[in-house]
Formats: C-alpha cells, sequence, structure tokens
C-alpha cells in the first residue's frame, strides 16, 4: 500500500505544474484525498481536501481559484493542478489519503513530497 508522488521541479513565477499522486494497494477514489505543503520553517499546510463519497472540494484561501484537484479512477490517481505559480508557493508537497480526514489521521497513507520551486 503506497502513494508515490510526480511532478514536482522549477517554475518561473506565473507558471504551471501538475503533480501527481498515484495509489496502489486501495483504490483511491473511495477515501478522502489530501494535498498538504511546507515550506522551509513553516508549518504545514492543509491546502486541498476532496471528500471521496461526495467528491466535494475544499480549497485553502491561499491557492484557490489557483490549483484545481481531479481524479482520473481508471489510473488509481490524483492530480493537482497548480497555475499562476507565485513565488510563496514554494514548497514540498504532499498527497495523503484516508476514510474520513484527508490524510490528517493517524492512519493515513502519505505520499513522498514533491519539491515545487517557483522563482521570481
Amino acid at each position: 500500500v503506497q502513494l508515490v508522488e510526480s511532478g514536482g521541479g522549477l517554475v518561473q513565477a506565473g507558471g504551471s505544474l501538475r503533480l501527481s499522486c498515484t495509489a496502489s494497494g486501495f483504490t483511491l477514489v473511495d477515501h478522502a484525498i489530501g494535498w498538504f505543503r511546507q515550506a522551509p520553517g513553516k508549518d504545514r499546510e492543509g491546502i486541498v481536501c476532496v471528500h471521496g463519497q461526495s467528491q466535494s472540494t475544499y480549497y485553502a484561501d491561499s491557492i484557490k481559484g489557483r490549483f484545481a484537484a481531479s481524479n482520473d479512477n481508471a489510473a488509481n490517481r490524483a492530480y493537482l493542478q497548480m497555475n499562476n505559480l507565485k513565488p510563496e508557493d514554494t514548497a514540498v508537497y504532499y498527497c495523503a489519503a484516508d476514510q474520513m480526514t484527508c490524510g490528517m489521521g493517524p492512519g493515513a497513507y502519505r505520499g513522498q513530497g514533491s519539491q515545487v520551486t517557483v522563482s521570481s
């Protein structure tokens, strides 16, 4: 059972990146999926929560209107499309999943993290 992330990198301000989070050993869409980020010296920030049953989605104010979460159920994969990136978006981004809490619970599955760096 694991989550594997890909898609991070270096981009100029205003650019776009798409992160992927591929699950194995469990069905991702049946779970609540969370995306988090942690910048150097800062606390981890939960930025997206997608509830498995309803697919209702919460976006943090810091990324609302610029980031969009989606799923490819056939590939058992979640995506985070990040547009109009800003230098303050620079962080390590993580995906996570569990039954109810969008990856915040102690038994959540968590990805290894992807570095996103936005240059000004």
